[in-house]
């Protein structure tokens, strides 16, 4: 009975194995850490966020690896007596103190000037007020009279029917395509300028390196841009719990060089 036992085992031994083989290749790794965005203002945070990181990682090491050689070397079954002296030394409670508080203000203060920065709002060339609904956006830019709404793109609101017989597989970037989505020119610092008409939502670009929350009753504002040679296609979505489709309100950005956008911003102009 005990060989039966043991061989009964090996599927499963060996299917376990197999799942732990398979994890690298079916995981996305780089996708696990924040992109590093298309902007200076997002690579510095990026930047930032990974100096923290290993720091962070340094002190769980030495942390957690003195924890774990104390249980090793000093348990009670090897014989081991607490020394009440170590136990109460003002040098040693100092250190562990000064220490931490040292790393602490030494974090602190780049962290401070990035937080500067991204609430310093002069330089912008072009303001874009963003207004969330149940559940779409409205993009008004202010003082060039063009306003639009974005909704979720049509082919991703059919896939997303229940019955509709439609492969959600089958549809390019399901869920974060939209009908009309927000323009903008690369190289330039813009202004947004968010509120809400219902509930809170908050309007978030992975690549920009910030979100904000837009309020119902409250402006608040952020700002973004895009280095001059990467114009392109940038995706994001509502990061507030906002209701029964707060999946489904996706953000497309749209950046191109100046010259296409000047061309873009004059034909709707001309069409409102």
């Amino acid at each position: 009975m005990s060989i039966v036992k043991r061989n009964s085992k090996l599927p499963a031994t060996a299917g376990a194995l197999a799942a732990l083989t398979a994890m690298p290749a079916l995981a996305d790794w780089s996708r696990l850490n924040m992109p590093k965005g298309v902007s200076e203002l997002s690579r510095e945070i990026y930047d930032m966020h990974m100096i923290m990181v290993w720091i962070c990682l340094g002190i769980a090491v030495v942390t957690f690896g003195a924890m774990i050689l104390a249980m090793i070397r000093f348990r009670k079954s090897k014989g081991a007596v607490a020394d009440t002296k170590l136990l109460h030394n003002a040098r040693l409670e100092a250190a562990w103190t000064l220490v931490p508080t040292i790393i602490l203000i030494a974090m602190a203060i780049p962290s401070v000037d990035k937080l500067i920065k991204i609430e310093d709002m002069s330089g912008s060339r072009l303001t874009v007020k963003v207004t969330g609904y149940q559940w779409y956006w409205q993009y008004e830019y202010l003082g060039k009279g063009v306003s639009f709404y974005s909704r979720l793109a049509r082919t991703s609101d059919l896939a997303r029917q229940r019955g509709s017989g439609i492969d959600p597989n089958t549809v390019e970037n399901y869920l974060l395509e939209v009908d009309k989505p927000l323009v903008v020119p690369t190289g330039t610092k813009i202004r947004l300028l968010l509120t809400a008409n219902d509930v809170i939502h908050a309007w978030w670009v992975p690549d920009f390196g910030m979100k904000r929350d837009a309020i119902p009753g409250f402006m608040n504002e952020m700002w973004i841009s895009v280095d001059a040679d990467k114009p392109g296609t940038y995706r994001g979505k509502c990061a507030e719990l906002c209701g029964a489709d707060h999946g489904f309100m996706p953000i497309v950005v749209v950046a191109m060089p100046p010259a296409e956008f000047e061309a873009w911003l004059a034909q709707q102009m001309a069409t409102e």
